[in-house]
């Protein structure tokens, strides 16, 4: 079986975590540790390469699309069949 690698924090990460929360700080300093810590979290993020999101951009609109019609068949199928059963019996839209 292979093994899984889990992003696990640091020892060095998890001691200073604990020291910045035993010590009391200001609510400046709070929110500059916060900004911070944004900031190196988004320097791990990596963007997708322009084939990419032309890749990722079709495959949303495909499934769009497919939703939409499957959306707009069930929609129309339940107007029919509410039409049929309360109703005169006609498609609804259709004189």
């Amino acid at each position: 079986m292979a093994r899984k690698v889990i992003d696990e924090p640091s020892e060095d990460v998890v001691a200073q975590a604990r020291q910045e929360r035993s010590e009391r700080r200001s609510p400046f300093v709070r929110i500059a540790i916060f900004i911070r810590q944004v900031i190196t979290e988004l320097k791990k993020v990596v963007t997708p390469t322009r084939k990419e999101l032309f890749g990722y951009t079709g495959v949303v609109l495909v499934f769009v699309v497919i939703m939409m019609v499957l959306v707009s068949g069930l929609d129309f199928g339940f107007s029919w069949l509410v039409s049929w059963v309360f109703g005169d019996g006609t498609l609804p839209g259709v004189n």
